[in-house]
């Protein structure tokens, strides 16, 4: 299959993949040290687990106290996986080193009444810090029907619904790493009738521009019930509580061909290198990178026209352990760097093992170290 590029509504050819969005082009920037042979040893009993709970999808920052803060997803395992839904809420732990492995200490954004947008859940949080400031994005929901409890565990597939549906981007805010942390209101980012993100705004990808002081924010949306499920929008902010404009109607990376709909991308990671833009992205068919479910590597000047690298892998679902050993983990997801001093560090992803694909025994947060030299 060739790879085929709309830039400025003229068509290029290229190898590969066709991708059809004028927003998007496969003129690639050269890279020195592909994003994939950063990857070192993961170290065992690195990240973070608890054996209670599931754990999905990190994000970590250095405090003021010179530690290491990590907010993550977690829900009852008694539960069953699903209900990350119904059920997901924000918590904060700490360690020492960036490996770990990272102790609980708090929930930073627990249930808080049907009442509000995200009083019934919380799930995938981001951290930055702007300023002096601490933003935790994040999505949440609401529903009407009864949490489920250990107790009373049912979820029928109409509510599972009407809580997917109500799933809202949103910032909490807080002068210290521990909190306490102010909900907003309202969602920083609400869904649009008619248009492609319609159903939900979901697993925010936030970023500071420090030349501009500029807030830059990717959101997932999808036109419910319609191929491809899952696409990118961007939007800014100069103050964190908003206004959040969007950059374009439309979404910022089209995938899918006319041979192939249902290649898309999902969990985008952004940071600001000190001149643009990188990303480091999950692949869900694997038909850009090359293996389903790892990730791929772009950049971009402005956070809307984005392109990939030459050397577009930038990590595999194959992992090399600190004692020698390889797994072919089912998933890694949620991608997310650790950046120090503008350099990525580390790269967390949420993992488990089980016997097939999404059937999982336990979960938890893995971290990755990454070679710094370029």
């Amino acid at each position: 299959m060739n790879r085929r590029t709309f830039i400025n509504n003229s068509l290029l050819t290229a190898t590969g993949l066709t991708i059809a969005s004028p927003l998007f082009s496969c003129i690639s920037a050269k890279e020195p040290v592909a994003f994939i042979d950063r990857i070192l040893p993961a170290p065992i009993g690195g990240g973070y687990q608890d054996p209670d709970y599931w754990v999905w999808g990190s994000s970590v920052i250095k405090g003021e106290d010179g530690k290491y803060h990590m907010f993550a997803s977690r829900w009852l395992k008694k539960l069953g996986f699903g209900k990350w839904v119904t059920n997901s809420e924000v918590v904060h732990a700490v360690a020492d080193t960036p490996v770990g492995p990272y102790k609980t200490v708090e929930v930073a954004l627990p249930p808080r009444g049907k009442e509000h947008w995200d009083g019934m859940c919380t799930h995938n949080p981001k951290v930055v810090k702007y300023k002096d400031k601490y933003l935790l994005y994040y999505f949440g929901n609401t529903y009407d029907f009864s949490r489920p409890t250990v107790e009373n565990i049912q979820l029928d597939s109409e509510d599972r619904t009407s809580a997917w549906m109500n799933k809202r981007v949103g910032v909490a805010i807080s002068d210290s790493v521990y909190g306490p942390w102010k909900r907003l209101d309202k969602p920083v980012i609400e869904p649009r009738e008619g248009h492609w993100d319609a159903s939900i705004t979901s697993n925010p990808a936030p970023v500071v521009n420090e030349n501009t002081g500029e807030i830059l924010l990717m959101y997932k949306s999808s036109t419910y019930g319609k191929r491809p499920p899952l696409l990118l929008g961007v939007a800014k902010a100069t103050n964190p509580e908003g206004p959040y404009e969007r950059l374009s109607e439309e979404p910022i990376f089209r995938f899918e061909t006319t041979e192939n709909e249902r290649i898309d991308v999902e969990d985008p990671y952004v940071w600001w290198n000190g001149e643009k833009y990188e990303a480091i992205i999950k692949d869900r068919s694997g038909e850009i990178c090359g293996e389903e479910g790892g990730g791929i590597h772009a950049w971009s000047e402005d956070g809307v026209n984005w392109q990939l690298f030459d050397k577009v892998k930038a990590y595999s679902r194959k992992v090399l352990w600190d004692d020698g050993t390889t797994t072919h983990q089912n998933h890694l997801e949620r991608p997310f760097l650790l950046i120090e001093d503008g350099v990525p560090t580390h790269l967390f992803a949420a993992t488990g093992t089980g016997p097939k694909a999404w059937s999982f025994d336990r979960t938890w947060n893995m971290v990755i170290p990454l070679r710094t030299d370029s």
